[in-house]
């Protein structure tokens, strides 16, 4: 268990958590979908994951570490079976959150459309998550992250300038773009609902979030500061003071020194004097100093660097592994991850000065025949 989390969970228990008494009934998916409806009952919704009978996960691996099914029980359904629908409208009269994330027109035919759910709970927040929205040219047809990211424009930024653009995992749409849009969509409705009394149908698409996200670089381009292409850019890893840096035993330093004390602070710890380097946000000087400061770099270690910037300012720190980053100082001593002998995981967040949020636990499978379900 992280340092410092045992004493803050005990606290937290005694405490509600911000959206306790919230009923959340998720169509199990990947990507996007499992992430939102984690978010939310990480932050206290009972939630209920409908598995279809069958099902598998198509990418493997062991489920006991699909941490994004975490804070919810699973309940195994035919969908297209009539005890299987007949068991779901029971349950969306109890639900103030719907999410599914299956192609446009598929709950339509499933007979639990948003026309015939909404009316049998007025107050139901129904929620369709998908890659191109629920019309368009695009939306019958499949697609994953990188191809919602390259048709929205941010794919063509990232990456090498002399190279093919770089996917960045698929942080940016799945999780960005489309699980976080989702949560402040529902989080918004469920606000709205306490005005109204009503719900509503909410077109989560994961293009559209990306979109939002790129709202400063999309300014930043029309005002002259910053490049179409890739390279020559502030933040793409151009700019000596803002990229990485590989060290004497094949690892890397990120630097971010863009503000000018933190760009005089980094020169200041590699020995060089920031005095000469007065015009660092001109761009054609960029190429020549990274030259100039890489091979400086390469002579200790990535550990000996985070040493010598300890007692410095300057937005330097080690480019760590995911399990070197389990066992970091900063996130042992925040209790940032939850780590056993057995496997680690993200704690839920952000945190609350007077709730509490749920302590991820073991995901159970249980049926109707066993009173299902308990909680709700």
């Amino acid at each position: 268990m992280a340092a410092g989390h045992a004493d803050t969970n005990s606290n937290e228990a005694r405490r509600q958590m911000p959206l306790e008494g919230v009923k959340v009934l998720e169509f199990t998916g990947l990507g996007p979908t499992p992430f939102g409806a984690m978010m939310l009952c990480d932050l206290g919704a009972s939630g209920i994951r409908i598995e279809r009978a069958g099902a598998t996960n198509p990418l493997g691996g062991d489920p006991k570490f699909d941490f994004l099914f975490r804070g919810r029980p699973s309940l195994e359904l035919d969908i297209k079976s009539h005890e299987g629908v007949e068991t779901i409208l029971e349950l969306v009269q109890k639900a103030d959150v719907l999410i599914e994330g299956y192609r446009p027109g598929t709950m339509e035919r499933l007979g639990l459309g948003p026309d015939r759910l909404c009316e049998l709970n007025e107050r139901l927040v129904y929620t369709r998550m998908s890659g191109w929205g629920q019309e368009g040219p695009l939306s019958q047809k499949a697609g994953h992250d990188i191809n919602y990211l390259a048709l929205s424009g941010g794919l063509h930024p990232i990456g090498p300038f002399d190279g093919a653009p770089t996917p960045p995992l698929n942080l940016v749409g799945n999780f960005g773009g489309g699980g976080m849009l989702m949560v402040v969509g529902v989080l918004a409705a469920l606000q709205e609902r306490q005005r109204s009394g009503r719900g509503q149908v909410l077109d989560v698409a994961m293009i559209d979030g990306i979109s939002v996200l790129l709202t400063q670089l999309s300014g930043w381009m029309q005002m002259g500061q910053w490049n179409s292409g890739r390279g020559g850019n502030l933040l793409d890893g151009s700019a000596y003071f803002y990229r990485c840096y590989e060290t004497a035993d094949g690892r890397h330093i990120a630097v971010g020194a863009l503000e000018k004390q933190f760009h005089d602070a980094f020169l200041t710890g590699l020995g060089f004097d920031p005095l000469d380097f007065d015009d660092y946000l001109n761009p054609e000087h960029w190429a020549s100093r990274a030259e100039l400061l890489g091979p400086v770099i390469k002579t200790k270690t990535m550990t000996e660097w985070e040493v010598a910037f300890a007692g410095l300012d300057a937005c330097v720190t080690p480019v760590l592994t995911l399990e070197e980053a389990s066992r970091s100082e900063t996130n042992r001593t925040r209790g940032s991850i939850i780590a056993t002998d057995l496997s680690f995981q993200p704690r839920p967040a952000p945190r609350f000065s007077s709730s509490s949020l749920r302590y991820p636990h073991e995901t159970v499978t249980a049926s109707p025949a066993d009173g299902w379900p308990p909680h709700w």
